[in-house]
């Protein structure tokens, strides 16, 4: 395998730039630099040197096989962040024979193939990257440790003991294995259903924490939803006019409300129109609302919104509160009035939404589970109508521990025979 070496800093000038090498010749390659290498895992301070010229002075940090992040040889140079610095280490580097510039991703990947992190991981260190919000950096350094993979390697452990159990029955009938295996396998079963059933109902919610939540702003026109968009932007996002119908198209805003990522929409006013263009923009304003996770409806008094209703954990509000409105409660981007107390409001409910957000964040997470719950389902059917339908409660189980070999190892006949052996002492 090549050697490979890249900036694992971002570009730019900056205090200190941390450059990477890993693969069979890091070592060698690092030595070549800097004359010696300090033991593993510590920090020195060397002078790299090539050709009889002093490129820089750099802490060293040297990683062992096994002990990396890539599971390889590797060394890490801490260089001074000097543009002309990196860019002559770097020439210097692909003039070793052996050595090549890193591909994108590619010391994730080799860290993926040596076994140092799973595939949930390998996406939570992504997501960790892209974390914009406090809630996104917990989520995501939550999968990067590893939570996904404990909780599939206990659902894979409950399958290979179900289906041990049912193969059992069917390889070993004259052993000394238990006459009814049912109640057992019917337990891990329910037990295996409820609990991923779980994890699929919480992977919605903890999607809109990694992707981020949508607030629709829904009204009829001249309302103040765009002053009250600005208000919340804290900026002229949008467009202001005592016309009606100003909004034709959605304008979005991205905040950080309470450490989670909301995209705020300022919609077209919602009536019957016949300017098409308008009319387009009010079809395109029901649907993106529909379609939010929350909407705030701003009121105004004496209007009536037909087109859509509002759900339970929707927001109602009454607007332009700066006019003297006599309902409470009201609020008013002109003057700021209210708005304090509705970002509040706003931030509670996704809050609440947030906390029963499961471990899963992404739609290949949720499909995998989903294979495994409908395998799972047709096993606990078949075992209930037939016990001697034992085969093909054996090949659904293999669906299910299939469908989480996208997150989690391989489930074998070897792993099947080790548990068979070791729970009922066959073939002593």
């Amino acid at each position: 395998m090549d050697t490979i070496y890249a900036l694992a800093s971002a570009r730019g000038k900056a205090g200190v730039a941390v450059l990477r090498l890993s693969g069979p010749q890091a070592h060698e390659a690092a030595v070549a630099l800097c004359g010696s290498l300090p033991e593993a895992r510590r920090t020195a301070l060397r002078v790299l040197r090539w050709q009889g010229r002093d490129l820089d002075q750099a802490l060293v940090i040297r990683f062992d096989q096994g002990a990396s992040f890539t599971g390889e040889d590797s060394v890490e140079f801490h260089l001074h962040g000097s543009q002309a610095v990196i860019a002559e280490v770097l020439r210097v580097l692909a003039q070793q024979q052996g050595l090549r510039l890193a591909e994108a991703g590619e010391f994730t990947r080799r860290a993926l193939e040596n076994g140092c992190l799973d595939l949930a991981q390998v996406e939570g260190l992504a997501d960790l990257i892209d974390a914009e919000t406090e809630a996104q950096r917990v989520q995501a350094l939550r999968v990067l440790s590893g939570a996904i993979g404990r909780k599939v390697e206990a659902w894979r452990r409950d399958i290979i003991r179900a289906a041990a159990l049912v193969e059992a029955t069917i390889d070993f009938a004259d052993e000394d294995v238990p006459v009814d295996v049912t109640p057992e396998v019917l337990s891990l079963l329910d037990g295996l259903l409820e609990s991923i059933g779980s994890e699929v109902e919480g992977s919605g919610v903890a999607e809109r924490i990694r992707e981020g939540f949508e607030v629709a702003i829904i009204g009829v026109p001249n309302a103040g939803k765009s002053t009250l968009l600005n208000a919340l932007a804290g900026r002229e996002a949008a467009i202001t006019s005592e016309v009606a119908g100003t909004t034709r198209d959605v304008i979005e805003v991205k905040m950080d409300l309470g450490g989670l990522a909301v995209t705020i929409l300022d919609t077209a006013g919602l009536r019957e129109t016949n300017d098409q263009v308008e009319a387009l923009g009010v079809a395109l304003a029901l649907r993106r609302a529909k379609q939010a996770d929350l909407r705030v409806f701003l009121r105004i008094q004496g209007d009536s919104l037909s087109e859509i209703e509002p759900l339970p954990e929707d927001i109602v509000v009454f607007g332009k509160a700066d006019l003297g409105d006599p309902f409470v409660g009201g609020v008013s981007g002109m003057t700021g009035e209210g708005v304090s107390d509705l970002v509040g409001r706003i931030g509670s409910v996704l809050g609440k939404r947030a906390a029963s957000a499961g471990t899963v964040t992404r739609e290949r997470h949720r499909v995998a589970l989903g294979d495994a719950m409908v395998a799972l389902g047709r096993a606990r059917i078949a075992l209930l109508e037939d016990e001697a339908m034992a085969e093909l409660v054996a090949v659904d189980l293999r669906s299910a521990a299939r469908a989480l070999e996208v997150l989690m190892g391989r489930v074998d006949v070897e792993t099947l025979l080790g548990e068979i052996f070791s729970s009922f002492c066959i073939g002593k």
